[in-house]
């Protein structure tokens, strides 16, 4: 299984939720879109234990398993389906969950999330 992780999979996988973990450790392959990656380090910064989240980050996405997902301009067609088909049943998302959203439907990959919004967006699979 393929997936990617929304930022607050990441939270739940370091806090040891155990269904977020089973999951995690079960992937073959994890890919952090940019966008998360620009959340945790926001995170990391607001909070009181920076340097050691961020230490933890690092050593996470040094594994061979994880990659980062960057955004292209195929990236930006799946953004544009999913914002106007969000639009036509009246559904507004946060702005980075529209590009987590896309990277990961482009990429074909199950997204791990916590937010029910994200099951309003055809085509997107979720974990």
């Amino acid at each position: 299984m393929k997936v990617a992780l929304d930022t607050n999979a990441y939270s739940d996988f370091f806090r040891g939720v155990p269904s977020r973990v089973a999951v995690i450790r079960s992937a073959t392959r994890i890919h952090v879109p940019l966008i998360v990656l620009g959340e945790l380090r926001a995170g990391f910064a607001a909070g009181n234990r920076e340097a050691e989240n961020l230490a933890t980050f690092e050593s996470f996405l040094s594994r061979p398993r994880v990659s980062v997902l960057r955004l292209d301009e195929e990236t930006t067609e799946h953004y544009a389906r999913i914002f106007l088909q969000l639009r036509k049943i009246g559904m507004a998302i946060p702005t980075n969950d529209l590009w987590i959203a896309a990277l990961a439907i482009q990429h074909d990959l199950e997204l791990c999330t916590s937010d029910g919004h994200f099951q309003e967006v055809d085509g997107l699979r979720l974990c």
